[in-house]
C-alpha cells in the first residue's frame, strides 16, 4: 500500500512565471543553495521546445533523519528528484520521480500549474511507496510528510524569488 502526498501552493504572479521559476537553471541552484540540503546539486538540465527535464540531487545528514531509518541504514542519505515539465492545453504538467540512496520504494507525483483569476495555482499529487516489510508504512508516513514540508518550503521560496524579480 502507497500514502498519498497532496500539495497545493497559490502564487500572485502567472503559471508562465512561476514555470520559469520552477525550471530555470538560475533559480533551480538559488533554491538548491537556499534549501537543498547537504552536498545538493543540479545534476542535469535539459530545455527544449517541448518543455525542460533536471535532476536535482539533495543529501540528507544521518543526524536528521528519524531512529528508525537509521536502525537500516548508517551514514547520509542521497535524494535524487528526476523532473520532467511541458505545456499541455494551456497548463504546464510534469512528473517528478524520487529515488533515494538505501531505500526500497519509490516517490513519484504529478504536478500542474495553471493560471487562475488571481495568479496562478501548482498542484502535486503523488504517493510514497516504502517496500519494507513491518515498518514500511511509518516511513512511508514519514517520508510523506518530509516531502509535502518540502514543497511547502520550495513554494515559499518560489514566491520570495518572484517578488525579488519584480
Amino acid at each position: 500500500m502507497a500514502t498519498r502526498i497532496e500539495h497545493r501552493a497559490t502564487f500572485a504572479h502567472s503559471a508562465a512565471d512561476v514555470y520559469a521559476a520552477q525550471t530555470q537553471q538560475q533559480a533551480l541552484r538559488a533554491r538548491l543553495d537556499e534549501i537543498g540540503g547537504k552536498d545538493s546539486t543540479l545534476r542535469d538540465h535539459t530545455a527544449t521546445a517541448d518543455g525542460v527535464r533536471y535532476t536535482l540531487v539533495q543529501g540528507i545528514p544521518a543526524e536528521q533523519l528519524p531512529h528508525l531509518v537509521r536502525k537500516m541504514h548508517s551514514g547520509d542519505l542521497e535524494v535524487q528528484r528526476e523532473h520532467t515539465w511541458w505545456q499541455q492545453e494551456g497548463r504546464y504538467v510534469g512528473t517528478v520521480n524520487v529515488h533515494v540512496s538505501v531505500m526500497p520504494g519509490h516517490i513519484t507525483a504529478r504536478t500542474e500549474l495553471y493560471d487562475e483569476a488571481a495568479g496562478s495555482v501548482l498542484q502535486t499529487r503523488g504517493e510514497v511507496k516504502v517496500r519494507i516489510p513491518l515498518v514500511g508504512g511509518k516511513l512511508e508516513s514519514f517520508v510523506a510528510d518530509q516531502v509535502t514540508e518540502l514543497l511547502e518550503h520550495e513554494a515559499k521560496f518560489t514566491s520570495r524569488w518572484l517578488a525579488g524579480r519584480g
